[in-house]
């Protein structure tokens, strides 16, 4: 079972600027990750365009690996470097096919069955060896930065919401920073 983010674990371990996502060369995403062996960052693959949308627009860098559909990967803007954190998905050889609709973790936007999908990260270090994680359901094209800015849609009415573009990129954010945040502590 995935542990609901603790919206009480403070997140100041974590620096980021006030706007968005620097622009990062490939050494600096690939040497960003904490979970994985250098080899497994050598061996990942982007999608054809990087990122999907302006950095301006990004408040996260998320894609899954094109080559191997069960591995996909995040990394923040942490100030002096950017984190990195490999993250899996169910090796069920299908997507999860959820009959009624999910809301993502990040961003908040409901979609369409199979529109969320269970992201797992194995936790830095001895925890993670022994197979421990930390894992929350996501929007599956990890694209939060584009729905908390209203630049892509689901399907679905959204429900009603009192607070305005900046503010969900805020709380975009901040849903983010507690999920790397749990992870780094190994919490979860």
């Amino acid at each position: 079972m995935v542990a609901p983010i603790d919206h009480a674990i403070p997140v100041d371990r974590i620096e980021r600027p006030e706007n968005a996502m620097l622009e990062l060369s490939d050494g600096e995403i690939r040497s960003s990750f904490v979970n994985c062996p250098k080899g497994e960052t050598k061996r990942m693959h982007y999608p054809p365009t990087m990122p999907v949308l302006g950095w301006e627009d990004t408040d996260f860098l998320g894609w899954v690996d094109p080559k191997a559909p069960n591995r996909a990967y995040l990394v923040i803007d942490a100030g002096e470097h950017p984190i990195g954190v490999a993250l899996r998905l169910p090796n069920s050889g299908r997507k999860t096919d959820f009959s009624k609709s999910m809301t993502c973790s990040f961003c908040v936007t409901v979609h369409p069955a199979g529109g969320v999908r269970l992201f797992s990260a194995p936790k830095p270090g001895k925890a993670g060896r022994q197979g421990d994680t930390v894992g929350l359901y996501v929007c599956a094209d990890l694209a939060c930065s584009l729905y908390a800015r209203g630049k892509r849609e689901s399907s679905l009415i959204q429900p009603a919401e009192t607070i305005g573009r900046e503010e969900r990129i805020q709380r975009l954010r901040l849903n983010v920073d507690r999920f790397v945040s749990r992870f780094l502590d190994g919490q979860g």
